[in-house]
């Protein structure tokens, strides 16, 4: 029997992107990803691959410029009062989608909103004590003590309209990665440059330009079509058949042919995002080996496990060599990076692992799990299989498990996996302190809401408590570079590298990459 695998690719693209007879407007573009937006609650949950495509309909105080450069958003311009007590200006003439205008309230509101206690937003308003309006176009925000990123932070919190948060009950966050569900998951309401017309999980999301923006309007673009497309294959067949515009990611064995397109503009940089294998470290934690304790609670197991990785093979097979081993947990361009991080931790040694797990008292090696959510990250799958081999040679046995992002953050928000693969960019903050405190930092109501390890050390935590009211930056830089040293010491992740970045467009669409993973479509061209 003869078989027709491009048939087989082009039906699965029937199905999944829609293809219909009726052509869309030439304004339209058809965005194909490999991974759904997990809510369109916009405070729901604290991560990029939502915001990539919410930052086109919400907006927030502060935003990043073309040239992720702080630059004022709703707020026209702000003031320190005091260390711990800062005033914004609101903008003027604002409208929401529904055509109510934006004020001081709906700000106040909305950082509220952010700000309750164990918010998926947490990572961003963890400093905030309290918000209130004072006066007619000002919002203060009062700190619960000196606090050098704020701004940065402010950079994140989408602002919503209070009316339409108390209409529909939606004044908290809801997460259905924590089990709450709510109007907020599948309605919105911004200020931003597009508003949601129809949305059909798993299939597609449509937005259309919102012609009351209060901005410039730059941008040609009436309709964004969002479309998940899990597998590569289907999104790379859909768009060089022109059923799509732009795919994110492009499937990096297919670069070197998408460059020779004429018909393709593929967009390469690097993503600020350092991808990297975490340990369950606690004691109690039970893993997928069952009774017995926690081998990865043990400073030696987890130096093994850094030391049997061979991360330069990774880069040059699973990443076709578009990006480099990185030892540092933020890149170079984050603020809190310093050279003394680009120091290997623990060299590739399959021989000095097996000794190491031997001292430890695991001789024979351990069963093990890992999980890897495989329709986000770059080649995420393949990643983890080639490292699950890998730890096998020195005795690891390990249980793979791969699931789409929404079932595995739901465990990895519980700190139920063993280890896990993860990836963290510092945005919008653009801060070390960043990772420090929502990944490292013992979990409680204001930090750790990242911390799926089971980390709880007393001295990191006062260092990145520390470094979080230090105003002075030589002293904070120092805090910065002393918490990463004791986190190094620990062995608590194995960063691997920055994740590449490839964008791929239908020739004449012009749609600019950004190194922290945003779409900013109000930027975009359509030919």
């Amino acid at each position: 029997m003869i078989r027709h695998p491009a048939r087989r690719i082009l039906a699965a693209l029937a199905l999944v992107l829609g293809i219909g007879g009726t052509a869309e407007a030439q304004t339209t573009i058809r965005w194909g990803n490999n991974g759904e937006v997990t809510t369109m609650d916009p405070h729901g949950v604290f991560s990029t691959a939502n915001a990539a495509l919410l930052g086109n309909i919400y907006d927030s105080l502060v935003r990043l410029d073309r040239n992720l450069v702080f630059q004022p958003g709703l707020a026209t311009a702000w003031v320190a009062v005091a260390p711990d007590h800062y005033r914004f200006t609101i903008r003027q003439g604002v409208r929401f989608h529904d055509g109510t205008p934006m004020t001081a309230a709906d700000v106040v509101a909305s950082i509220r909103r952010a700000s309750v206690p164990n918010s998926p937003y947490a990572s961003v308003t963890h400093m905030i004590r309290e918000v209130q309006q004072s006066g007619p176009d000002t919002v203060d925000v009062l700190l619960r003590g000196p606090y050098p990123v704020l701004i940065n932070d402010l950079a994140g919190i989408s602002i919503l309209s209070e009316a339409w948060m108390k209409a529909h009950d939606a004044l908290l966050p809801t997460d259905p990665a924590r089990g709450t569900a709510g109007y907020a998951n599948v309605n919105t309401n911004g200020t931003g440059p597009f508003r949601l017309v129809s949305r059909q999980l798993d299939s597609e999301t449509v937005l259309e330009a919102f012609p009351d923006w209060w901005d410039k309007r730059e941008h040609n673009i009436d309709r964004i079509s969002f479309r998940p497309v899990p597998n590569d294959a289907t999104r790379l067949a859909g768009l060089l058949s022109g059923q799509l515009d732009v795919i994110t990611p492009v499937p990096l064995q297919d670069a070197e042919r998408l460059r020779q397109n004429p018909g393709i503009t593929l967009v390469e940089a690097q993503d600020l995002r350092v991808m990297y294998f975490g340990f369950n470290v606690g004691a109690a934690h039970q893993t997928a080996a069952g009774a017995g304790p926690n081998p990865l609670a043990d400073r030696r197991v987890r130096q093994a496990m850094t030391m049997a990785l061979d991360v330069p093979a990774i880069t040059r097979a699973i990443m076709r060599g578009l990006t480099q081993p990185t030892h540092a947990l933020i890149a170079r361009e984050i603020t809190g990076y310093e050279p003394a991080q680009a120091v290997q931790r623990a060299s590739y040694d399959p021989e000095g692992a097996k000794r190491l797990l031997a001292e430890a008292g695991y001789p024979d090696g351990f069963t093990i799990g890992l999980e890897c959510p495989n329709d986000r990250f770059v080649n995420g799958d393949r990643l983890c299989q080639a490292a699950a081999a890998m730890w096998a040679r020195v005795g690891v046995k390990v249980s793979y498990s791969g699931a789409r992002y929404a079932a595995f953050i739901q465990r990895f928000l519980k700190q139920e996996p063993d280890m896990y693969l993860m990836g963290w960019a510092n945005t919008p903050q653009l801060d070390g302190f960043s990772i420090l405190n929502n990944v490292f930092h013992t979990r409680d109501q204001r930090s750790g809401s990242w911390n799926a390890g089971g980390y709880a050390d007393p001295a990191f935590d006062a260092l990145v408590d520390r470094t979080a009211t230090e105003m002075d930056l030589g002293k904070r830089t120092s805090l910065l570079t002393e918490a990463f040293a004791l986190e190094r010491a620990n062995f608590w992740a194995i960063p691997l590298y920055r994740e590449p970045m490839l964008l791929a467009s239908r020739k004449g669409f012009e749609v600019p990459a950004f190194a922290d993973g945003r779409m900013r479509f109000w930027l975009a061209r359509a030919p």
